[in-house]
């Protein structure tokens, strides 16, 4: 193992195992309002639309901006955090945060807001990469429950942003990028006064080692596997509040139930699936059945109820893969856990950032069913992809 890796089994060892360190659980509140930021928009998308002048498709850019700028950020995360730290890496990501989120309130204009999006996105890549490393290496009781713990902030988050967002949407669509300020504010001098220093690793990392990491045949696979289904998760971002007509309170309720199934289901469902079938099957079956909702969506796309219905059942098995596919990238390559995690998350934000132009554009060139089949394709050779990969994951299933 890394030296990293070294460090963090120590400080695991003089640790009780009854409860996790208070710095697991500030870093994990600032992991919740992060994930806000994602579902927060959601609900005011056809408000931006609206006020803005802009097109669906136009308005998708902010998560393409967003997931652009953060995929392409992964590549320098384990640089700054062995140089400055992980603490003030993370701090470094809250600050960026704060402040595009703030800028973005103030936008008059599509282009200004997809500009201060992307620069959110540097913010999100510094945090997210790092925060997912502390949270592994600071818990006790082993990766497999830290991971879990993460994807329960992440589904926290997810669920409780589209709420606050349509909350403060109704007012006005500039109202969640100020409260994704404030918030993100509150999760700074959380960090700043919680978190202890975290010794730096033995070794300075390079802007090569993602690329290195990703030579390992099975992390590149379940890189793929997540790109590919990431065409699938942003059509149902970015593009199904268009489809549904609702307005920005109708939206959030959809996406917090959307989002409680998330959180549920990585908690809860991912690691009984994983501890009966293992976790390559187990993630075989979450994509499977997240296409064939996919398509139910582009067949049914007048209907609002399948509509509402087929967005929220994509949370369960959204939620069920994100824990087993992250887990299984902590654990399948030698690479150090936040460089190992930097490389996934380079090549999966870049699907992140195609999928949801590309949804709205689809729509406007053929009809709104095509997003959702050309999603659900997507996924299907995400499945074909992580077959691939089936050797490389036997240790991490019977890991856990």
């Amino acid at each position: 193992m890394q030296a990293q890796q070294k460090d963090y089994k120590q400080m695991d060892v003089n640790k009780p195992k009854a409860k996790q360190p208070i710095a697991v659980w500030a870093v994990a509140f600032a992991c919740v309002i992060s994930f806000m930021g994602l579902g927060l928009v959601d609900p005011i998308l056809p408000a931006i639309a609206a006020n803005l002048h802009a097109t669906p498709s136009q308005v998708s850019l902010l998560f393409s901006s967003y997931n652009l700028i953060t995929g392409l950020a992964m590549l320098i995360t384990g640089v700054v955090s062995s140089r400055i730290g992980q603490k003030k890496t993370l701090l470094l990501g809250l600050i960026f945060i704060i402040f595009f989120a703030a800028l973005g309130g103030f936008s008059n204009g599509i282009n200004q807001l997809v500009g201060f999006r992307g620069g959110w996105g540097l913010g999100n890549a510094l945090f997210i990469a790092t925060a997912l490393a502390v949270i592994v290496g600071v818990s006790t009781g082993g990766t497999a429950k830290a991971i879990i713990l993460y994807e329960a902030a992440l589904g926290l988050g997810i669920s409780v942003g589209p709420l606050l967002g349509g909350e403060l949407g109704s007012i006005s669509w500039r109202g969640p990028f100020f409260g994704v300020a404030v918030l993100m504010a509150i999760a700074l001098v959380a960090i700043i006064f919680i978190l202890p220093e975290i010794p730096k690793p033995a070794k300075r990392s390079s802007i090569m080692d993602p690329f290195r990491a990703l030579s390992h045949r099975g992390l590149f696979a379940l890189a793929v596997t997540a790109f590919l289904y990431n065409f699938g998760f942003f059509t149902l971002m970015a593009y199904t509040p268009f489809v549904m007509n609702l307005d920005e309170h109708g939206l959030g309720f959809v996406f917090f139930g959307w989002g409680l199934m998330l959180a549920f289901t990585s908690v809860y469902v991912a690691p009984k699936l994983q501890k009966r079938f293992g976790t390559l099957v187990s993630m075989i079956i979450a994509l499977l059945l997240f296409a064939v909702d996919l398509a139910v969506m582009g067949t049914w796309t007048n209907s609002l109820v399948t509509v509402i219905i087929a967005t929220i059942a994509a949370g369960a098995f959204l939620g069920t893969n994100n824990t087993l596919i992250t887990t299984a990238v902590m654990e399948v390559s030698p690479a150090e856990r936040s460089i190992a995690s930097a490389a996934y998350s380079f090549v999966r934000f870049i699907g992140g950032a195609a999928a949801p132009f590309l949804a709205g554009k689809l729509a406007e060139w053929y009809n709104p069913h095509v997003p959702f089949f050309f999603g659900a394709g997507a996924v299907i050779l995400g499945i074909i992809v992580a077959s691939t990969a089936k050797n490389y994951l036997k240790n991490v299933s019977s890991a856990h």
